[in-house]
């Protein structure tokens, strides 16, 4: 079979929706799967629906990547998303249509710059990876490329400045996506200290303030990237072969920190899609950290210990999913502030995005880093419903009596903790070496003892949670039900 293209694709007699030419709206640093099943698909979306007529410009962000074979397939991929979506399995085929090349600003610096040139370009998406957005002193303007990410934004904001600085409106709407707090702020703290750093004209400056806007944004959307076990499949179905076919979940979320206009102007922003601008993001961060990320390290540790392996076959257990569902919404939910029926209906996604038949979720991938997870996602609404209620939360408690119930290992090896669960099989404990020493040291203690030096150890919680007011004595009744009956057992006992 021949290589997607846009002749190829039209050989196969393909109807759906398909933009071969118009101008370089946004340029993209970053050609990886994430964006490609995120960013992409919206401003596809947008060529159809709203007339957006605007392709994408890849910028790969590191000296090797997908370059070549994005420019060898014309900028063509395949994307599925896939899972359910009210109360329905949904398997749906696009093909996306909307980049035009991938530039490798290693090999071609000058092609970089020159999109500073374009009067067409307005937009610029970025997902760097959590290290990306970093400020490196060695970074020079005169070097061809910089290393770091922020460098080469600052060079080519530089380079638009040059050629439209005296004109309005030909500043830069930065969308950050990378995974970390204020995504936006922090990559314009790095531009500007790179300005400072390179002794860049006080006009830029002001430009930089002035015509520029950097967002910072929240995205949600799990992507699992090249299907490599079925793509012999898809292909043959498909009738080309696609060497950039991705995969992600059909559920997404983009929340977009910025003013009033903004809502106006970008291309997505409709009520078709799910996109948010907000004066303010955190609450929907809040949103997302406490009920999706809390909800998987409130079960995932207990159903393994239960037996379980995946969490859609969580989803499938009625004790499991109940439990689950009692701590969703009648401990976390009542602790947050965006409007209720906002929450409800997230939390309905989120059960559904659980039960997805496409993702083979390991309970034992999410258990990574199980301490600092409950730290940042659970002990906020732990902390939260018994300052409201002036009572401790029966689930919420139960996770963190599983949590010590799972981190009780036996003996260390290869850097693992050594654990066995109810089945009898043994399993690995993988957190930082500090945390994973304290409970081999601890495996020995009787269970009182064990429980309180583990809430009262502040270096994992920031605090002693021993401290907090009938807690130690819930989470010790909890751990003894595991112990003595089964996590299974002390799940049913909660609801």
């Amino acid at each position: 079979m021949k290589t997607l293209n846009y002749d190829v694709l039209k050989k196969t007699g393909y109807t759906g929706y398909m933009l071969e030419n118009a101008p370089e709206r946004v340029l993209q640093f970053g050609e990886g799967g994430f964006l490609r099943a995120f960013v992409d698909y919206f401003f596809d979306l947008a060529n159809e629906k709203h007339g957006f007529n605007g392709k994408v410009v890849l910028v790969q962000p590191i000296d090797r990547g997908l370059t070549d074979m994005i420019n060898d397939q014309q900028g063509l991929y395949t994307l599925y998303l896939r899972g359910f979506q009210d109360g329905k399995t949904v398997n749906d085929k696009r093909v996306i249509s909307c980049v035009s090349r991938c530039i490798d600003p290693y090999r071609d610096f000058a092609a970089l710059l020159q999109c500073a040139h374009n009067p067409d370009l307005r937009y610029i998406a970025s997902n760097t990876t959590e290290a990306g957005i970093a400020y490196d002193p060695a970074c020079r303007f005169e070097d061809a490329p910089q290393s770091s990410f922020p460098g080469k934004l600052t060079r080519f904001l530089y380079e638009r400045y040059l050629a439209f600085g005296k004109e309005k409106g030909k500043g830069m709407i930065i969308l950050s996506c990378e995974l970390i707090d204020n995504n936006g702020k922090e990559l314009k703290a790095c531009v500007e200290k790179y300005a400072d750093q390179w002794a860049l004209e006080a006009g830029f400056k002001a430009w930089l303030d002035e015509e520029n806007l950097f967002c910072s944004s929240l995205v949600d959307r799990i992507v699992t990237g090249y299907p490599r076990g079925e793509a012999d499949k898809l292909n043959a179905e498909n009738g080309y072969t696609d060497n950039l076919m991705d995969t992600g979940e059909v559920f997404g979320a983009w929340v977009i920190e910025g003013p009033e206009w903004l809502e106006k102007e970008l291309p997505f922003c409709r009520g078709d899609m799910p996109v948010i601008v907000t004066p303010d993001h955190k609450p929907y961060k809040q949103r997302k950290v406490r009920i999706l990320n809390g909800a998987h390290t409130t079960m995932v540790l207990g159903a393994y210990l239960a037996g379980q392996d995946i969490v859609r076959d969580c989803m499938q257990d009625a004790v499991i999913a109940g439990y689950m569902d009692k701590a969703l919404y009648d401990e976390i939910i009542p602790t947050l502030t965006l409007p209720k029926e906002e929450l409800t209906a997230f939390a309905a996604s989120v059960r559904e995005r659980f039960a997805n038949p496409f993702i083979d979720h390991l309970l034992l991938s999410i258990s990574l880093n199980s301490v600092s997870k409950w730290r940042a996602r659970c002990m906020p609404s732990l902390k939260a419903y018994m300052e409201k209620f002036g009572a401790v939360p029966a689930c919420l408690s139960l996770g963190l009596a599983s949590l010590l119930a799972f981190y009780h290992g036996e003996r260390m090896e290869g850097g693992k903790l050594i654990a066995r669960r109810e089945k009898g099989n043994e399993y690995e404990i993988n957190d930082d070496e500090s945390v994973l020493q304290f409970f081999l040291a601890h495996k020995d203690d009787g269970a009182e003892e064990y429980v309180h030096a583990a809430l009262a150890n502040e270096s994992f919680w920031g605090e002693d949670l021993s401290r907090l007011p009938g807690l130690e004595e819930t989470v010790l009744k909890h751990y003894l039900s595991i112990q003595k009956d089964g996590a299974y057992q002390a799940m049913k006992n909660v609801l």
